[in-house]
């Protein structure tokens, strides 16, 4: 096995990153329910999210299960022992006991990597706080594999770029492909300094306003601003509602220019965009499925011939 644990993605060479997404790619028709491999029959996924998920949570459950495991869920903490005061050291414990693979959304930074720890079998973190969310980063490096090209990419951040643990981890994917980085967001929301510093140490990234970037980018990616991460409810509202994407600014776009959203959204990509052939959002979230196979079967198993 190529790693024990999947916490960030900058515990992954670019040949990590490649190789998983291959990986997925043998896996796409099992996904789609086209093929049937149950090479992980008898195998258990522990969901543990102390944070509200749909796409995270169902897509892993869904990758379980079409390789032949089981799930278990742990989704609301008032009904387990986290409200009688367990830590979280004793919970991993526990179901590392239960469980051959625990998947962690926790709304600490850190505490996927804590997890894997205390844990006896493999972690993979699904999102910690304003950390990373490595599983969101491969499955978006897929979609643009599968529909737009990784060589020589031209891709524009959007949105909230200081909260967004999934732009964070996507910027680091990025630059173990050169790609040259667009960053656009409100001022109060731009990449933090020291961060943007080490990522222009790497490769090429620039703050600019879409319309500077629109006709030439391949991709949009776009980001909610994330009412939950605010420490003050009022600077929100500062800046809710301040951007949005609609068909109008994408007649200016490249016919092949794809725009991509980790969802849910708000109101930052107006409906409009849905039915355009730019908008790949929902497929995305699709390809989150063979992804997370690939990463479960890596995890779990050595051999096994698809």
């Amino acid at each position: 096995m190529r790693f024990k644990h999947l916490i960030s993605i900058d515990d992954l060479s670019r040949d990590d990153v490649e190789y998983i997404l291959n990986l997925a790619e043998k896996f796409l028709r099992i996904a789609k329910g086209e093929e049937r491999a149950t090479p992980l029959e008898g195998k258990l996924l522990a969901n543990l999210f102390f944070e509200p998920s749909t796409r995270t949570r169902m897509s892993f459950e869904v990758a379980m299960k079409r390789l032949g495991g089981e799930v278990i869920n742990m989704t609301a903490q008032e009904a387990s022992s986290v409200a009688k005061g367990e830590t979280l050291a004793d919970t991993i414990k526990v179901v590392s006991k239960y469980a051959d693979v625990i998947v962690l959304r926790h709304p600490l930074e850190g505490a996927a990597r804590f997890a894997a720890e205390h844990s006896d079998v493999p972690v993979i973190n699904a999102g910690d706080g304003a950390g990373q969310h490595p599983t969101q980063t491969l499955l978006d490096l897929y979609t643009i594999k599968k529909e737009s090209n990784l060589k020589g990419l031209k891709i524009a951040l959007m949105g909230d770029l200081k909260y967004s643990r999934t732009v964070h981890s996507l910027i680091k994917a990025l630059t173990l492909f050169n790609a040259k980085i667009y960053l656009i967001s409100p001022p109060s929301l731009a990449l933090p300094e020291e961060f943007l510093e080490e990522v222009r140490s790497m490769t090429d990234v620039e703050e600019v306003n879409l319309e500077d970037v629109i006709r030439d980018i391949d991709v949009l990616y776009v980001t909610r601003i994330q009412k939950e991460r605010f420490p003050d409810e009022e600077e929100y509202f500062k800046v809710a509602g301040s951007y949005k994407v609609d068909a109008e600014i994408l007649k200016k776009a490249k016919k092949n220019m794809i725009v991509m959203h980790p969802l849910p959204r708000v109101d930052e990509i107006d409906v409009s965009v849905d039915e355009t052939h730019y908008a790949k959002y929902f497929q995305q979230t699709f390809y989150g499925v063979p992804v997370r196979m690939a990463i479960l079967y890596e995890l779990l198993l050595e051999k096994f011939e698809i």
